[in-house]
C-alpha cells in the first residue's frame, strides 16, 4: 500500500498547535540563552510522533508534533532553520524553529519519490537538497528545494546508485558526498528489502550544481551486502562511514570506513570483540572536530565506540541500552537512546520514559 501524502494545511495546523502548547517561556528564554541545544526525532509511549528540541543539559525544552515517525533533523545556520524528514518510505519533511518563534509547515515529497530520512542545505541556505527514491525506476535521487520560496522542489540529480540514505555538503561548498547503500525498496512493500542478493553500494561524489558524477567507489565484491548509510566529516574532510550488513548474521565484516577525496574507499580493522557487540549494525556516525575524534553507534548491538581520527584506533567503548543518536558535545559526544535516555558527554544521565529517541540528534550552534 502506497504511503498518503499528507495534507499540509491540516498538519501545519496541528504541528502549530502543538509546538505553541509544549513551549512554556522558560523553556523559549532558555533556547534563546543557550550557546547550543540538541535537536531530535522521537516516537511517544502513547505511540505520537514528534521532534524535540533539548538543552545541552540534555533537559527537554519543547517538541513538535509529526504525523508520522521522523529519522534525522538538518539544520541551516543562515536562517536559522530546521527540517526533520521522514523516516523511510515518508512523504514528508517538517521545516521548524528551534526557539519556537515561528510556525512549522511541511514540504510534502513529489509524486513517485519519497524521502529516506536525511537531507542538507547549501552553505549560503539558498537550496536544501534530500535523498529520495525514484521508486519506480530503482534509482536514486536528490531532490533539489528553494528554501527562500517555500521550498518549492526545484528539480533533482542522480545518485548514480540504488537507495541512497545520509549525504554530506564537503567543505568546497560545491560537492555532495552520498552514501547509496545499494537496496531496492518499494513503497508498495513497506520497508521490505528486495534485492538482497544483487545489492551494490557505493560512496559517490556529486557537483550539486550540475549534478554530474565526480567520483564512484564500490566496496569489494565479497562485502557486497554491506550497506553504506551514516557519514559526518572529520576535521581534516576526510569523510567517515558506518555500515549495516545484510549478509549472513554469523559473518563479522569490517563496519565503519573512511573516504578520502581521490582515494579508495579504506575500512578500518576492529577486534572481533568490539565488531561482535555492534552485531552488524553501524546506527549513526558524529565527528567531533574539536576533539579529533569519530563516535559510531550500535542500537542493535547496545554499543557505542569512540574512535580516533588520525590512528583509526578505538579509544573508548560504552554499553547502552538501544543507543543511536550522537552528536558532539564540548571534547565528548551526547548519546540519547530507545529506552528514552540521554547521555551527557560528562557521563551524567538523564531519562525521559515517555519519549522513545529516534536513530539521530543534531547539535545545533547559536553562537559565533
Amino acid at each position: 500500500m502506497r504511503t498518503p501524502l499528507i495534507d499540509r494545511r491540516d498538519f501545519l495546523r496541528a504541528a502549530g498547535a502543538g509546538l505553541v502548547a509544549a513551549m512554556a517561556p522558560s523553556a523559549w528564554a532558555k533556547t534563546l540563552d543557550a550557546e547550543a541545544v540538541f535537536a531530535t526525532a522521537f516516537v511517544k509511549r502513547d505511540g505520537s510522533y514528534g521532534a524535540a528540541v533539548l538543552s545541552e543539559a540534555g533537559k527537554l525544552l519543547h517538541t513538535i508534533d509529526l504525523p508520522d515517525r521522523g529519522h534525522d533533523v538538518t539544520f541551516d545556520p543562515v536562517s536559522k532553520r530546521s527540517v526533520v524528514f521522514a523516516r523511510q518510505p515518508g512523504t514528508f519533511a517538517v521545516v521548524f524553529d528551534h526557539t519556537g518563534r515561528d510556525e512549522p509547515y511541511t514540504i510534502a515529497s513529489v509524486a513517485g519519490r519519497h524521502f529516506f530520512g536525511h537531507g542538507v542545505f547549501s552553505a549560503d541556505g539558498a537550496l536544501l537538497y534530500a535523498t529520495e527514491n525514484d521508486f519506480d525506476n530503482a534509482a536514486g535521487v536528490v531532490g533539489v528545494y528553494d528554501a527562500h520560496a517555500k521550498f518549492k522542489r526545484i528539480g533533482e540529480f542522480p545518485t548514480y546508485g540504488m537507495g541512497p540514505h545520509e549525504l554530506l555538503l564537503l567543505s568546497d561548498g560545491r560537492t555532495i558526498a552520498v552514501a547509496n547503500g545499494g537496496i531496492e525498496t518499494h513503497p508498495d512493500y513497506g520497508r521490505a528489502e528486495l534485492n538482497i542478493a544483487t545489492m551494490r553500494p557505493s560512496y559517490v561524489l556529486v557537483d550539486r550544481l550540475t549534478g554530474d558524477l565526480t567520483e564512484k567507489h564500490e566496496l569489494p565484491p565479497a562485502l557486497h551486502q554491506l550497506s553504506i548509510r551514516h557519514m559526518d566529516a572529520d576535521r581534516s574532510g576526510t569523510v567517515w562511514f558506518g555500515c549495516q550488513y545484510r549478509g549472513p548474521g554469523t559473518d563479522r565484516p569490517p563496519l565503519v570506513g573512511r573516504a578520502a577525496r581521490g582515494n579508495e574507499l579504506e575500512l578500518l580493522d576492529m577486534s572481533q570483540d568490539v565488531l561482535s557487540g555492534f552485531r552488524n549494525y553501524i546506527g549513526s556516525v558524529a565527528a567531533n572536530p574539536a576533539a579529533g575524534t569519530i563516535a559510531v553507534s550500535s542500537p542493535e548491538g547496545n554499543s557505542l565506540a569512540v574512535i580516533d581520527a588520525a590512528s583509526g584506533r578505538i579509544v573508548a567503548t560504552k554499553a547502552l541500552v538501544e543507543v543511536c543518536g550522537v552528536a558532539p558535545d564540548g571534547e565528548s559526544f551526547m548519546a540519547t537512546t530507545g529506552a528514552g535516555e540521554i547521555v551527557e558527554a560528562g557521563g551524567s544521565i538523564r531519562s525521559e520514559p515517555d519519549y522513545v529517541w529516534d536513530n539521530h540528534v543534531l547539535r545545533i550552534e547559536q553562537v559565533g
